[in-house]
This record gives structure tokens, sequence and C-alpha cells, in this order.
């Protein structure tokens, strides 16, 4: 299943043009904000989806009989650029174990890039909900290098990837390599990708949008 939030008009589509607008995306306080109020909204309608049961909830004038998640999902971020989104699902899910995966784009001097994955820190993730969250599926190499990791190693009962804004050739990519049973959850879908491998129109680097340019390595 692939959502794009930003189908119709909404406060997604929204935070998704303030992301996206050179004039506004300099405030870096605003753009973590957008992303971080993007994956508060993701994990919302994610939650629609998880399985609940009814309890019995005591108020002061008697029994309301109330549904409630059986058990909290894992929240997964690949640094740096998913810590704000990540935040913004972990206000929501605010009972959440969660996991820290490196994967990044180790650029080579004939301009291209090879995805490292260096270094995971997590729970168990076997019979979990993980929901993984990126705020640009470009390629979906990092993506799709982290979820092989993650079957490899565990046995999760599903797989959720949230990102701001996604590429069409990204989403073939995850789904073709790691199963079209991962659910994909998208502030907004964009069809073209650069031969360096940029989202267009994009946003930019996520990253060093909310916190600044870096060295590569």
């Amino acid at each position: 299943m692939i959502v794009n939030l930003s189908d119709a008009h909404s406060l997604v589509s929204n935070w998704t043009a303030e992301i996206r607008n050179i004039h506004i995306q300099t405030d870096r306080m605003r753009f973590r904000r957008n992303l971080e109020r993007i994956g508060e909204v993701a994990a919302y309608e994610i939650s629609k989806q998880l399985p609940w049961h009814e309890v019995e909830t005591p108020t002061p004038l008697g029994i309301h009989y109330s549904k409630v998640l059986i058990e909290q999902p894992v929240l997964a971020t690949i640094l740096r650029a998913g810590l704000p989104m990540h935040q913004g699902m972990l206000n929501y899910f605010d009972k959440a174990d969660n996991a820290f995966i490196s994967a990044y784009r180790k650029h080579h001097h004939d301009g291209s890039f090879e995805i490292c994955l260096e270094y995971m820190s997590c729970p168990s993730l076997d019979n979990k909900t993980v929901i993984i969250s990126d705020p640009m599926l470009a390629t979906g190499a990092s993506l799709v290098k982290t979820i092989q990791f993650i079957q490899q190693e565990y046995k999760p009962a599903a797989i959720h990837i949230v990102a701001a804004i996604a590429c069409t050739v990204g989403i073939e990519f995850v789904r073709r390599e790691c199963g079209a049973n991962i659910q994909l959850w998208c502030g907004d879908i964009d069809d073209e990708l650069t031969a360096k491998g940029y989202i267009v129109p994009g946003l930019g680097d996520a990253g060093d949008l909310a916190y600044g340019a870096k060295d590569q390595s």
C-alpha cells in the first residue's frame, strides 16, 4: 500500500509546500518542525491499522470500554535527516521502543556513490511492527539496505516507511527488492530523479536543511 498524504488538500500539503519553498526552508527551526508535524500525522494514520483490543477503563462515574493498542510499534530512523520525523512519531507513539540506523551515501570522485550501513542500535524486532522514517525516499538504496538488514536479523510482523517526499523510482525499487507488503506513507510523491540521485522538484538535502551543511567523505 502506498499513501500520498497530499493527494487531497490538507495541512500536510501546506507543510510539504513550506519545506520545499527556498524562501521558507532557510528557517531551520520551521523546517524541522514541519517534518515533525508530517511525522505526527503519519503516526496517527498508521495507528488506525495497528492491532487493538477493548479494555475496561474506570472513570469517576463508571466503566468505559475503550479501544487501545495491543502493542506499541518500534520506531526506527535513518540518521541524521530522519530525526525530526522520528520525533514527530514519538510524540504520538510515546511509549514506543526506538531503533537508530547509520546509513549514508559515500560519494566517490567520479560522482557515483554507495550506501554504507555502519551502525544499528535496536531492540528485538521479531514479531514487531516497525516504522522507519526517512524524509527523502529518492533512489531507495539506503532504505533497501536497511530493510534487508532488518529482515536478515529479525522477523518483523510488518514494516512501514514514512517519507516527507518520495520518488516513484525509489518507491518501485523498495517494493521490488523488499516485497510489496511494505507499506509507504508519503507527505508527497514526485516522479523525477536526477542522475546523481536527487528528487526533482524535491526540496534539496533534508539533513543539511535541518542541521547544517556537512563535508562529504
